[in-house]
């Protein structure tokens, strides 16, 4: 008998998302039905479930915002009805570094029988609408998710876009889906009670995405950096804007939304900024440590000769304007454990795992001019740190050698 023969069915599918993300506030005020409509949008004559999940930081800055949206709610309760009342939980990268808050969630999505046809919506942080995400998308292959975002970096980043994730095996977002929300929906009244440190660490990411596509939007962030320090509310929502529009451009015309490349633009200075996190045990927040990320490879390729000395100046000089760090100590001090996953260079290899592939890393030729490198010269991100490390001086950057004089770096020390 002859070799068996050899078959394949070549098999194709398509799979259209669509989604809108909203601009408004005060969405759970009787006035504005913009979230009753989002979610009887498809049929008007059936009572859809909801399980809402508040971040606690947010109902402890906003008091009486779990009561609002129970009232809300129980207003609509014809074709609206929460499963039960707001259901609390803890804010920050903690939360997605411990399953029990998840399993929590599937659970009550159990319990109040939430189908396909309902509605998680998830009222948060970045972390918060991560972790609410991954759980919607993990049960019954996927429920209807409703971000609202409650900071400026999940509103103008994170939360408009299509993952979800949790940490794992001291790994940032190593499990996580690609699941497009149903809808955003961005209430500038929910960002008003943020800390400042909280405000200005997601322009972090709007200058991000500016420096890889539009120069005028960085410029707009320099001339309005003083207001944005302020808390200028008109500015703030026009950087949520234009960063929001700018990121969502990317996933719909990239041609690769869910990553099943080696490519990812819009984690530039991301593998040093999720190493950064971890190795500080997230004291450093995700935009205080994307900011120092994007100024350590903005240096890196300025001492590579890409990107040119007065642009890499704009770039030091617009994160400082904005009250936000260049540098992080630990950096260095990760250094004694070279080779090892203590160590920040290790972050560059868990990129590579994390994207598949070869490394790819997003760096600079110019402000809006974006390039992809494969490997990353060791010695020359060390030079790099060390020069961050000194940047206060105002010294010309050269590719002078680091001398004996450094002092040495501990982690925490300023």
């Amino acid at each position: 008998m002859g070799s068996p023969p050899v078959r394949a069915i070549d098999q194709h599918i398509e799979v259209h998302y669509s989604y809108q993300v909203w601009f408004t506030r005060d969405i759970f005020d009787l006035k504005n039905d913009i979230l009753r409509d989002i979610c009887s949008r498809d049929d008007q004559d059936r009572q859809r479930k909801l399980l809402v999940v508040l971040d606690g930081g947010v109902a402890s800055a906003n008091p009486g915002l779990a009561d609002q949206i129970t009232g809300y709610f129980a207003a609509y309760d014809s074709t609206l009805h929460l499963t039960r009342s707001p259901m609390l939980v803890n804010g920050g990268e903690q939360v997605k570094n411990d399953l029990v808050m998840l399993n929590a969630i599937h659970e009550e999505i159990d319990r109040g029988g939430i189908d396909r046809h309902s509605y998680v919506v998830a009222i948060g942080g970045g972390a918060v609408l991560d972790m609410v995400g991954f759980a919607a998308a993990t049960a019954h292959r996927g429920i209807r998710l409703i971000r609202v975002p409650t900071t400026i970096l999940s509103q103008n980043d994170s939360g408009v876009g299509v993952k979800n994730s949790v940490n794992a095996f001291g790994k940032k977002n190593f499990l996580g889906t690609f699941a497009p929300p149903y809808a955003v929906i961005n209430d500038a009244s929910l960002i008003e009670s943020l800390p400042d440190r909280e405000w200005l660490g997601g322009i972090s990411e709007a200058i991000k995405v500016a420096l890889l596509k539009d120069p005028e939007f960085f410029s707009f962030i320099e001339d309005y950096a003083p207001a944005l320090v302020a808390r200028d509310g008109d500015a703030m929502s026009w950087l949520i804007y234009r960063c929001a529009e700018l990121h969502l451009q990317h996933i719909a015309t990239s041609g690769d939304p869910f990553e099943f490349g080696s490519s990812r633009p819009l984690d530039f200075g991301h593998w040093s900024a999720h190493k950064l996190e971890q190795l500080s045990d997230y004291r450093w927040s995700h935009g205080e440590a994307v900011a120092i990320g994007i100024c350590l490879d903005s240096t890196y390729a300025c001492l590579q000769g890409m990107l040119t000395e007065p642009e890499w100046r704009r770039i030091i000089n617009l994160f400082e304007a904005v009250g936000l760090p260049v540098y992080a100590p630990e950096m260095i001090a990760s250094l004694e454990h070279q080779g090892t996953s203590q160590s920040i260079l290790s972050g560059l290899e868990e990129f590579r795992e994390h994207l598949g592939g070869e490394l790819t890393i997003m760096l600079l030729r110019g402000i809006g001019d974006g390039y992809e490198v494969h490997d990353m010269d060791e010695s020359v991100l060390i030079e790099c740190m060390h020069l961050l490390n000194a940047e206060h001086a105002r010294e010309p950057l050269s590719h002078a050698a680091v001398d004996d004089r450094q002092p040495a770096i501990t982690a925490g020390s300023d």
